[in-house]
């Protein structure tokens, strides 16, 4: 992986987030320090003692509160939700405003944007905190034009039915 570099893995295919947890363990491997914030997953895998064992080299961070993905929530569940996601993005900001990390991943930040607790503009914001040294992968099933002028690569994960 280049460093600096904005990098996203999209699409309707399995596999954005272990690509992403891939180039993880690569970077801290390389004596990198990653930070991991999850979005729209609930609490996800970061609740485990595994996930644990792997800090400090990689920090794992979930802002949200509840058990279940955010598009299995109610209204009112999703508003509090949004609160929560917006912490996380604004820790994501933070992290990047003071160069915290060599790596920064985003997982699941394109399905925030979907939802619209955040903006493209927004995220240009976030993406514009970056330092040149720092690089970050976003990952999330849809894309939106207005992205793509904002990153540099973007990696395209396809479901293939086998006949």
């Amino acid at each position: 992986m280049k460093t600096g570099k904005i990098h996203i893995y999209t699409g309707d295919g399995h596999g954005k987030t272990p690509a992403a947890l891939g180039e993880a363990l690569y970077a801290a491997s390389a004596g990198k320090q990653v930070v991991v914030i999850q979005f729209m997953k609930g609490k996800g895998i970061f609740e485990n003692d595994f996930v644990k064992r792997l800090e400090p080299e990689i920090k794992f961070f979930c802002f949200e509160k509840a058990e279940s993905e955010y598009v299995d929530l109610n209204d009112e569940q999703q508003a509090e939700e949004n609160i929560n996601i917006r912490n996380g993005f604004n820790f994501a900001k933070k992290v990047l405003s003071t160069n915290g990390c060599d790596l920064l991943i985003l997982d699941e930040i394109l399905g925030v944007l979907d939802v619209g607790v955040i903006t493209v503009d927004d995220l240009k914001s976030l993406l514009d905190a970056k330092e040149e040294d720092t690089t970050i992968i976003m990952t999330g099933i849809q894309l939106k034009d207005e992205v793509v002028s904002l990153v540099d690569e973007i990696s395209k994960i396809e479901s293939m039915p086998i006949a």
